[in-house]
């Protein structure tokens, strides 16, 4: 089977599935956001849809659930939706269960927390305790404190942790999965001159290669950080010699839109770019680049919506429209519908060619007809 990245229309907020190549689910965040009581609101039944697509293969679990940080926007209803280990009071068996949990060190470490963020922590931390179903992105000295200060030899849990400039273990484009995932963010050193942990900052950044018919699409997969995070990703990863570890074929775009991810200023037409990020998506977007917006629609310029602080940002959609318009791709935002019907997921197909979308139709999926080329 080929390889299948889905969307889901949420709002404001982020998940996505990855179906790889070997069959194996993983879930990038869950964010459970519509009101169920509420049938003007147009954000999809997050929990129906996957459930579904579940039944579909005849299995309740994924191989791996990745909640990049512990904002509510990327693990609402966590506690509602999943098997838990740490407790009996989320364990029956209408839950789905995770093979896996991926989350950042700042999971582990953050205190004060409350609702699904310390679900989150508590499930993470049990795993991290049983030495077993957990991958720990970056060790900052925090992460080493907490070790000692429950008892746990570190040696005995390293392998565990994966460090931002490394491979997430499990997963290779020449194995089943056809697949690998490339850490970028966070990273360790920034987070010991914290005093305060930064989640959007200390969240979790990936790029995908996937592999199909000899040939790799890349997707980078951007969470919340804001423009001086990518930057600093950006000069890392130049400085290390892996500039082909930011090449995109398709972006998730950071925090839903935000010119924070894109430069310092609004601006009044276009958000700026800073330079690094300008690189970032200028130079290493191909041919037929796809940005999604996992966002509310763009406002239109002079509504009230368009003076909002909140993203999305008209200015910022504007630079990833030039950006995509250049590049022969498209810009997508997750609750923007043509139809009055509510925003169904949406996704794309890893092709030998490239990406092609999926197009759904009443008991059938096909692709559309034009795909994204492959980039020489």
């Amino acid at each position: 089977m080929t390889a299948k990245i889905h969307f889901f229309p949420l709002g404001n907020a982020d998940t996505l599935r990855l179906d790889l190549a070997d069959g194996r689910k993983v879930l990038v965040d869950y964010a459970n956001m519509r009101c169920a009581d509420d049938d003007d609101d147009l954000r999809c039944d997050l929990p129906g849809e996957l459930r579904r697509d579940l039944a579909k293969t005849r299995r309740n679990h994924f191989d791996a659930v990745c909640i990049t940080h512990l904002d509510d926007d990327h693990c609402r209803g966590f506690g509602e939706f999943f098997w838990l280990e740490h407790a009996k009071a989320y364990q029956d068996d209408e839950r789905v269960r995770i093979t896996e949990l991926w989350v950042p060190a700042a999971a582990i470490c953050e205190e004060g927390l409350d609702g699904d963020a310390r679900l989150v922590r508590a499930e993470a931390r049990h795993r991290l305790k049983q030495g077993k179903g957990i991958r720990v992105f970056s060790r900052p000295d925090r992460l080493k404190g907490w070790f000692e200060k429950n008892g746990i030899d570190f040696e005995s849990r390293k392998h565990l942790i994966v460090d931002a400039g490394k491979l997430v273990p499990g997963y290779t484009k020449e194995g089943a999965a056809q697949a690998e995932f490339f850490v970028h963010s966070p990273f360790g050193w920034r987070q010991n001159e914290q005093t305060v942990i930064d989640r959007n900052q200390d969240s979790i950044v990936m790029q995908v290669t996937f592999r199909e018919g000899g040939g790799d699409t890349y997707a980078l997969l951007g969470s919340d950080v804001d423009y001086e995070s990518l930057s600093a990703i950006v000069q890392v990863t130049r400085k290390k010699g892996n500039s082909d570890r930011l090449l995109w074929d398709l972006m998730k775009l950071p925090h839903h839109c935000s010119y924070l991810s894109v430069g310092p200023d609004r601006g009044t037409d276009e958000t700026r770019a800073h330079p690094d990020v300008k690189w970032l998506f200028e130079t290493q977007g191909r041919q037929g680049g796809i940005i999604v917006s996992p966002s509310w629609p763009i406002p239109a310029k002079g509504t009230k919506e368009d003076d909002d602080v909140q993203p999305p940002h008209r200015q910022a959609a504007n630079h990833h429209r030039r950006v995509t318009r250049n590049l022969g791709g498209q810009f997508t935002v997750t609750m923007e519908n043509p139809s009055k019907a509510r925003p169904a997921p949406f996704g794309y197909e890893i092709t030998a060619y490239g990406i092609a979308a999926i197009v759904a139709a009443p008991m059938v999926s096909t692709y559309a007809a034009a795909s994204t080329p492959r980039a020489g």
